[in-house]
């Protein structure tokens, strides 16, 4: 049984796309162990507690440092045992020796195809702006292994979505989130979950 956490900002659209997916059976073998958000006026807290998973509040605003910050962090994340650990809209710098412990044991959600619209500077609805202003036709979502760069671990899944004629930001995000993100997401933890995902040199592997 894969131990998931999730770590999460805001609403946790992604989160409930989990939950979904792990109740209805198409992630097989996982429970959601807890989540974890630094923000305690996060939505996504209210989802998880909803659903009876343990879930807290770890802020770097309630630490002198942003040291005494990771060290408690790190603490609260070690004290859920993941196997794995999901980034779903977190928008913490996550400490260089917590990527070190947990490396290809943490994924991340990205709303483009990586390499485009990504790394520093590139998240939320910025991520949606830009590519409408660049006038792209095809946007989507990618889900990759978490390392010491942003947006630059092994890419596991990717899944593209059109731009459609008058799309604003808002309306492109929630076609990306709706149509790849919340599909990709679960299927990539379901994949795992089930031994089916490799790192060799660098790259991850989907194995049939």
């Amino acid at each position: 049984m894969l131990e998931v956490l999730v770590l999460v900002s805001g609403g946790g659209t992604n989160l409930q796309a989990i939950i979904d997916a792990v109740d209805s059976g198409v992630v097989t073998n996982t429970r959601i162990a807890g989540v974890i958000s630094n923000n305690k006026n996060a939505y996504a807290l209210e989802r998880a507690e909803k659903h009876g998973i343990a879930n807290l509040c770890v802020s770097p605003k309630d630490y002198s440092s942003r040291e005494e910050f990771n060290e408690k962090f790190m603490d609260a994340v070690d004290g859920f045992r993941p196997d794995l650990i999901v980034l779903a809209g977190f928008l913490v710098v996550i400490p260089p020796a917590m990527i070190e412990k947990y490396r290809e044991r943490m994924i991340n959600i990205h709303p483009s195809l990586i390499p485009a619209f990504c790394g520093k500077g590139f998240y939320g609805l910025k991520v949606h702006e830009a590519a409408l202003a660049r006038g792209v036709k095809v946007v989507g979502a990618t889900v990759h292994f978490v390392d010491e760069g942003t947006d630059t671990g092994p890419i596991i899944l990717q899944k593209a979505v059109e731009v459609e004629q008058g799309d604003t930001p808002e309306v492109l995000q929630k076609r990306v989130m709706e149509q790849a993100e919340w599909k990709i997401l679960p299927r990539a933890i379901d994949l795992i979950a089930n031994g089916k995902v490799e790192v060799r040199d660098g790259m991850a592997y989907v194995l049939s």
